[in-house]
């Protein structure tokens, strides 16, 4: 589902001034991952659940003063700055996804207040990536873990005895 958001995005990104055919049915395809994503953090395996890495707003401060510092302690799945981007990405996409499906509607096509806010959505969408592709460089280096070839396979480096389940 990752990396099918990835290319879907990419591909709504590249053709966003089209507006065309690509464009609908990427989203279209968005919305689908979105709801699987979903199901699967309420259905999935141990570490895809929403029970398993949306952490508490102390525990997560805990987790970025502990980072900020240089000493955070790897976790086997999302860690808590993680599991709280997941929810923003989720939520960021769910809003861009219905605003861009309202725009298609007889009822809203043309209002200029909903192709603003389907925009600035996309934008923020992007700022949010970002954000993403910092924090999981930052966790690579600070754990010596290559978390993209972990996303591929399935797999991560064994859990240490210090490692937060």
């Amino acid at each position: 589902m990752h990396w099918g958001l990835v290319v879907c995005i990419a591909l709504s990104w590249w053709s966003r001034e089209d507006l065309g055919p690509l464009h609908e049915r990427t989203g279209y395809v968005v919305i689908a991952i979105l709801v699987a994503r979903i199901l699967w953090g309420f259905a999935g395996t141990p570490y895809a659940r929403f029970t398993q890495f949306v952490r508490s707003p102390r525990t997560t401060l805990t987790y970025a003063r502990a980072a900020l510092h240089g000493n955070a302690p790897r976790y086997l799945g999302h860690n808590p700055l993680g599991g709280w981007m997941v929810m923003a990405l989720l939520a960021c996409l769910a809003l861009l996804t219905f605003t861009g499906w309202l725009y298609t509607t007889d009822m809203f096509w043309g209002y200029g207040w909903l192709a603003t806010l389907h925009e600035a959505t996309a934008w923020t969408l992007l700022a949010l990536i970002a954000l993403h592709v910092c924090g999981m460089l930052w966790t690579c280096w600070a754990h010596r873990e290559n978390l993209v070839k972990a996303m591929v396979t399935g797999k991560k480096t064994a859990p240490l005895e210090q490692d937060v389940v």
